[in-house]
């Protein structure tokens, strides 16, 4: 008994301090009962996040933005999807975080502090797109399982930390080296400590790229615990499931990495065109890598009202993956017609471009203004869906916005 009454008066004086006033009755709060202050907390006070942001989920958690919240040409924390896979680490203690790097193909295996890595490895900073593989789900049909996000489940932040690279010269790797594989601290659903939620990685030659980057600050601040605090990996313009969060093992493996998320079906699409609703079998299936070019209208917001003789300014962003955007269009009539845009080069390579137009519209009535943005290897957007693949992954079709012109 005076255990259960120490348990209520401890429920009792945190629900007072999180709610920052008295508990009105709260001497008659039943036994062993949770404050709804207590149990699931506002996800947009406890991330910073946008209250438009939409949830999709809160185990785990799984929130994604809109378009009008990206119009910033670095994403800041507020507007930029969440994507988990497991429960956010507990406990993180970051004076005693390591980072081990192991695995077959290492010479040895070799631990860092945290503090050993900023300060033995020189620092980078680049703007870096990540966007989830199964960004715009939602409309493929027939329906694909996982996660429904529109389009909003991408961003591009600037990233600080250290090159991957780098740090595998220090420990030294073989020659039969194929392949890296993050392991994390983040908690498998079931709460069981031999599970991993997810563990993906990618081949050597991406994780060797200059902007391959071990982070551990986002826009200038120690990234976000929904980002990934305090060690990420970023290996931007590949599925954003590559960029491990609450980084702490890097397996060098002498084969493609088989932990969870990186066999079956998750992350792959068919190696050969099917048609919609088939059934593709696990070894048809090939791994995702460079994601396929896209754009973005940030401004106006879809369902924007105009006077006829008024201009429409708008502007928005654009990615390829490993690529550039080369050329960026706009049309006001369906895709019937199209018109060149003002398109700015990357910050650096794999950050996302800004593009910008205005245009007029010709008579009172409903518009769609069209963006379509094409890759340095000449390949455009799809006007419409493009193949459909079992998981509804790579949906890169023109976005559009509404237009009312009164």
């Amino acid at each position: 008994m005076q255990r259960r009454d120490f348990i209520n008066k401890t429920i009792l004086a945190s629900a007072t301090l999180a709610a920052g006033t008295s508990i009105v009755y709260g001497k008659y709060l039943p036994k062993d009962y949770t404050p709804l202050i207590l149990q699931d907390p506002d996800p947009f006070t406890k991330f910073g996040k946008d209250k438009d942001m939409i949830v999709l989920n809160d185990k785990p958690w799984n929130i994604e933005s809109k378009a009008h919240l990206l119009n910033d040409k670095i994403t800041p924390n507020k507007a930029m999807f969440i994507r988990n896979n497991g429960l956010l680490p507990e406990n993180i203690d970051v004076d005693n975080w390591t980072l081990t790097i192991d695995g077959e193909s290492v010479k040895a295996s070799k631990t860092y502090s945290l503090s050993e890595l900023k300060s033995k490895f020189k620092h980078y900073t680049y703007q870096l797109t990540l966007e989830c593989g199964g960004n715009g789900r939602k409309e493929f049909n027939p329906p694909a399982k996982g996660n429904q996000w529109g389009l909003g489940a991408v961003h591009c932040a600037e990233w600080t930390g250290v090159r991957l690279r780098d740090v595998l010269e220090d420990v030294g790797i073989n020659s039969d080296a194929v392949y890296i594989g993050y392991h994390a601290a983040d908690i498998h659903l079931s709460r069981s400590p031999d599970k991993e939620p997810i563990s993906r990685g990618c081949p050597m030659d991406k994780a060797l790229q200059d902007e391959t980057l071990i982070a551990f600050k986002m826009n200038g601040e120690d990234i976000p615990i929904a980002h990934g605090y305090p060690l990420r990996l970023i290996a931007g313009g590949w599925p954003a499931s590559v960029s491990g969060k609450w980084l702490q093992t890097i397996s060098i493996r002498n084969i493609v990495h088989d932990g969870p998320k990186m066999t079956g079906q998750a992350y792959r699409v068919p190696c050969k065109p099917v048609a919609p609703g088939e059934k593709v079998k696990d070894e048809d299936m090939c791994i995702i890598e460079s994601m396929p070019v896209k754009s973005l209208i940030t401004y106006p917001k879809t369902g924007a009202t105009l006077k006829l003789g008024e201009k429409l300014s708008f502007n928005g962003h654009a990615w390829a993956g490993d690529l550039e955007v080369k050329k960026m269009e706009y049309s006001i009539d369906f895709g019937a017609t199209w018109h060149e845009c003002k398109l700015e080069a990357p910050k650096n390579k794999l950050a996302w471009q800004h593009f910008s137009g205005s245009t007029d519209f010709p008579e009172v009535g409903y518009y769609e203004v069209w963006a379509r943005a094409t890759d340095s290897n000449g390949k455009a957007q799809p006007m419409v869906l493009p193949g459909w693949n079992p998981k509804g992954y790579l949906n890169n079709a023109c976005h559009r916005i509404a237009i009312k012109v009164s």
